[in-house]
């Protein structure tokens, strides 16, 4: 089995192309700042639940519908997962003269969350080998 198939490595794996693809894009956009008639674009957010149900699925020991249940009547109950706003709202707010809605400054708060999102996966990625390498008794 290569250390690719694990699932914490797989999910990663997926994880940092995700965000090597998003900050092509976000890099697209700031390029084209200036540009008339120029539509910022972003990709859609990674759905962690479909990425760990194919992870765990694949993996063959884990069943992929993984649900919370209440062992205990004390248990609170899990949510139903619907939110009433929305954190990220799509689309630009601002659109300059030009018709054109890349604003600079979302643009660079994007570029630096997505390159600390792209340093934790590494470092996950690193630690992950770690105890693999300790597991097998080489450090």
């Amino acid at each position: 089995m290569a250390i690719t198939d694990l699932p914490l490595f797989s999910m990663l794996k997926t994880r940092m192309h995700w965000l090597e693809q998003r900050q092509k894009l976000l890099a697209e956009n700031v390029a084209n700042s200036n540009t008339p008639n120029y539509r910022g674009r972003d990709l859609k957010q990674l759905d962690f639940k479909s990425t760990l149900e194919a992870s765990l699925g694949s993996a063959g020991n884990i069943p992929a519908s993984m649900g919370m249940t209440a062992t205990q009547p004390g248990h609170l109950r899990g949510g139903s997962g619907t939110r009433g706003f929305d954190v990220n709202p799509s689309g630009g707010f601002e659109t300059t003269p030009s018709q054109n809605s890349v604003v600079l400054e979302d643009e660079m708060m994007k570029v630096a969350q997505t390159q600390l999102d792209h340093q934790t996966a590494i470092s996950l990625y690193q630690r992950g080998v770690g105890m693999i390498k300790t597991a097998l008794g080489k450090s």
